[in-house]
């Protein structure tokens, strides 16, 4: 059964997993059993042996190791304060040139958390290192072993950072940016669109439930697997009023379930339980989230506080490229069980939708400077080119004719 728990692990679990301390977080716990592993190994039988018949291993000196393993987490602490206020100016440097939008997907970089997770593993083994040396009544007893491999990784840690320098400084380019938000959308798209498209279906002579909005958020998505098998098992057809991503106010109508039989209201809340109110702009859920995204980095790259067409133009050619392939594929609008039954509608955007939502403030913001016009010019006229349907012809000679005129 579905329970509000459920519901909750759900939606938060998506926030944690895109948090930039999840994997730091996890890796950190893995050099704590790695530290762990490495003293019961230095104070086993067979790590004194191995200190014994390697004389250079054998530290004898309790002070000269504290001295070392607090030099080394003195450092890599050091090193991680660094690192992590590059990534605050990089992430404050995108908000103000390019979009806020765009720092979900620098701050779920995995790369940069993999070194940052790298650099706090280090300090947790250094620290927890330096608790285990200590002088005793049978003399000093100092875990070597471990200090060596710590030593190994500091080595490793300076080498990280050197290349972290180069790629942070990679990762703040504009194309660099607009690169992987297109590839996200890409993916997004190539997981869920197919080239047939699916028609309504028709549930107007059953009886209709209609559900209200429990809160005031974003209506981001539902638990498609649960949602159909509630479906299925009580034979009913859902109807959701809105697409994905829309704002919808408390108390509005957004979902209706057409049945043959009453439900209790056990039931209903079940149905409730599988829809996701949150805001955030998830991509990998609702890819057009990043075809808005790039049309806000392209108008704030022409907004007069920052006047750089070459970056507006870099985003038009992502939204070219994502636009043609959802000229030739579609979301299904309609879901259906194991049986072939249509059970689940949800309204879809349409591209038409899109693009005017999209190109038409780029060419707003952007039609006095010609770069822009030759630049849309030339991206419209390929898509046209390349709608063999000739679906959406009324469409481009529209946006055609405006600069035209302009020019």
């Amino acid at each position: 059964m579905i329970t509000p728990i459920s519901k909750w692990i759900r939606i938060y679990y998506n926030k944690v997993t895109g948090s930039i301390a999840f994997l730091p977080g996890i890796i950190a716990f893995v050099f704590l059993l790695l530290i762990w592993a490495m003293l019961v190994v230095d104070f086993s039988d067979w790590g004194q042996n191995v200190k014994t018949d390697l004389s250079w291993l054998r530290i004898r000196d309790a002070s000269t190791a504290r001295s070392l393993v607090s030099t080394v987490a003195a450092a890599i602490i050091s090193l991680t304060v660094f690192s992590f206020s590059m990534v605050m100016i990089v992430l404050n440097q995108a908000a103000s040139q390019m979009s806020n939008r765009v720092l979900n997907r620098m701050i779920e970089n995995r790369f940069q958390q993999w070194i940052l997770g790298f650099y706090i593993g280090t300090i947790v083994y250094a620290l927890l290192l330096l608790s285990t040396i200590r002088d005793n009544s049978n003399g000093v007893t100092v875990p070597s072993i471990s200090i060596y491999i710590l030593i190994v990784l500091t080595v490793i840690n300076i080498f990280l950072f050197i290349y972290f320098l180069d790629y942070v400084t990679k990762t703040v380019r504009y194309e660099t940016v607009i690169g992987r938000l297109q590839n996200k959308v890409m993916e997004s798209m190539k997981s869920k669109f197919e080239k047939d498209e699916t028609k309504r279906p028709n549930w107007e002579n059953l009886p209709k439930l209609e559900l209200k909005s429990p809160v005031s958020n974003y209506f981001q998505s539902f638990d498609e697997k649960k949602l159909l098998q509630l479906t299925s098992e009580h034979d009913v057809h859902v109807n959701f009023l809105f697409k994905p991503s829309t704002y919808i106010l408390k108390d509005t109508v957004f979902m209706e379930i057409y049945r043959k039989e009453n439900l209790d209201d056990e039931h209903i809340k079940m149905f409730q339980s599988t829809v996701d109110f949150y805001d955030g702009q998830p991509i990998e859920k609702i890819s057009d989230y990043g075809f808005t995204q790039l049309s806000e980095v392209a108008i704030k790259a022409l907004s007069p506080g920052i006047n750089d067409p070459g970056t507006a133009v870099i985003a038009l050619h992502a939204l070219s490229d994502l636009f043609y392939f959802k000229m030739t594929h579609k979301l299904p609008e309609t879901i259906h069980d194991d049986e072939g039954t249509p059970r689940i509608y949800r309204p879809t955007s349409t591209f038409k939708e899109l693009f005017e939502k999209c190109i038409f403030p780029i060419w707003n913001y952007g039609k006095n400077d010609k770069y822009i016009q030759d630049e849309l010019y030339f991206t419209i006229n390929q898509l046209k080119t390349l709608d063999s349907e000739k679906e959406h012809t009324g469409l481009f000679d529209h946006i055609l004719k405006k600069i035209a005129a302009q020019a």
